[in-house]
């Protein structure tokens, strides 16, 4: 396997492997993935088990890319994101790839939308070889746009229909939302557990980007949702 190559023209040196910063919380993969990113020719230069450790140091190390996990510590929903977008916010040339087991549609939405470039977005199941990974962080530190079809087609549903990946049960919870049911109102009307109406109306939020933020009412704004589709 060759050793990947600075493909950026303006590098003062373009034999000089690219050069990489990494977030992800398992021990394990963490440390697999700095293994086959020293075999496949890249030179990881930090790991950190949060994104919070690399944003503290990305400035001073200046990397090509920066690898993060979608969802870390502390709360494990969506900081690898926000922490790409802090990055593109300090250091705008940066390149991002997202290695997940997750589509976080709302956050990756705002990225694409700067039109910058230099962005990837992999689910780590679906990585199927060493040269793959190697091609996509290749081609992401390029400028490129590297997308697994599966999150292409679930940010084409959000787009088309924020409803779209919601299950027919969370439909029906949404729908009896809409009516101003509560749980408790809900789940005599499904004839189903309350726990289970709860459990649905949890995925609901999560598959509409209503993150709890303390100010805006989640209930109010899934509603909305539901009635503009």
């Amino acid at each position: 396997m060759s050793t990947p190559r600075r493909i950026d023209p303006s590098s003062p040196d373009p034999s000089i492997p690219l050069r990489l910063v990494l977030a992800e919380d398992s021990v394990l993969l963490r440390e697999g993935l700095v293994r086959l990113f020293a075999e496949a020719g890249f030179d990881t230069v930090a790991a950190y088990g949060d994104a919070d450790g690399l944003l503290a140091e990305v400035e001073r190390l200046r990397p090509d890319l920066a690898v993060l996990d979608v969802r870390m510590p502390p709360t494990f929903r969506d900081e690898g994101v926000r922490a790409a977008i802090e990055l593109r916010r300090r250091l705008p040339g940066i390149g991002i790839l997202l290695l997940s087991q997750y589509v976080e549609g709302t956050y990756v939405q705002e990225l694409l939308a700067s039109g910058e470039g230099g962005l990837g977005y992999l689910l780590k199941d679906r990585v199927a070889s060493l040269d793959e990974l190697q091609d996509a962080v290749a081609r992401v530190s390029a400028g490129g746009t590297v997308l697994d079809p599966q999150v292409v087609r679930e940010l084409l549903a959000r787009r088309t229909n924020p409803l779209a990946a919601l299950t027919p049960r969370e439909r029906d919870v949404l729908g009896l939302m809409a009516e101003g049911r509560t749980n408790v109102g809900i789940a005599e009307r499904l004839v189903i557990g309350v726990g289970a109406v709860e459990k649905n109306v949890t995925a609901i939020f999560s598959k509409l980007g209503l993150d709890d933020t303390g100010s805006d009412h989640r209930r109010v704004l899934a509603v909305l949702a539901f009635l503009q589709a």
